[in-house]
């Protein structure tokens, strides 16, 4: 029984190493990809600021385009928890612009913060690995199906207009960080005005 015992604590220790390991990789894979972008960088990069043998990356991650997948997985992961937790966390009954409203602060804090896995997501995908490319597509996609829900929430003067503000509004916060500047507005105040001008504009269309 103490064998027993011994060999469960054994594999539960491998077993955090491992993940403490994993997370180690990834965050090093995402400071890489952040500043050098796909292409440029290479495992052993990577490994190097992991701190590991190259060779030992590869028992992790079989190759650069599945650990890319990896801390893009993680990244959107990241900023969908703050946007479901800013959408949720409120009173169910918070009309539907002010829900798309928290969504939208939660979505640029995420983007804003500095964080590396944040600016690893919202840079351009790779065009030389089309199979990389359309899962990386796949996961943008369902992750802007809590805009989706939440824009279609909307009384709309012309309800076609749903597509054209996801576009808008989440093409606009992910250029954000081309022009934010810590000393100017912050991502609440971009965020409420974003949503007040395109709601102003969608009541007059609807008194017209």
């Amino acid at each position: 029984m103490d064998g027993l015992v011994e060999t469960q604590s054994t594999a539960k220790g491998m077993q955090r190493r491992s993940n403490n390991r994993r997370q180690a990789i990834l965050d090093a894979a995402a400071l890489q990809f952040r500043h050098q972008g796909y292409a440029a960088t290479t495992m052993r990069d990577i490994a190097r600021d992991a701190g590991m043998l190259a060779g030992s990356l590869y028992y992790h991650f079989p190759s650069k385009s599945e650990l890319f997948l990896a801390v893009h997985q993680e990244g959107v992961r990241r900023i969908a928890d703050a946007v479901d937790q800013a959408i949720n966390s409120n009173d169910a009954n918070v009309e539907p612009w002010l829900r798309l409203e928290h969504g939208l602060i939660a979505h640029l804090e995420s983007l804003l913060s500095g964080g590396d896995y944040a600016q690893v997501v919202i840079r351009d995908l790779p065009i030389d690995d089309p199979a990389l490319k359309a899962k990386l597509v796949a996961l943008r996609d369902s992750y802007e199906d809590r805009f989706r829900e939440l824009i279609d929430a909307l009384l709309l003067a012309e309800p076609g207009d749903a597509r054209w503000i996801r576009l808008m509004l989440l093409g606009a916060a992910n250029w954000s960080k081309m022009w934010f500047r810590a000393d100017g507005a912050s991502p609440a105040e971009i965020g409420k005005n974003f949503i007040r001008m395109i709601r102003a504009s969608n009541a007059m269309e609807i008194r017209s």
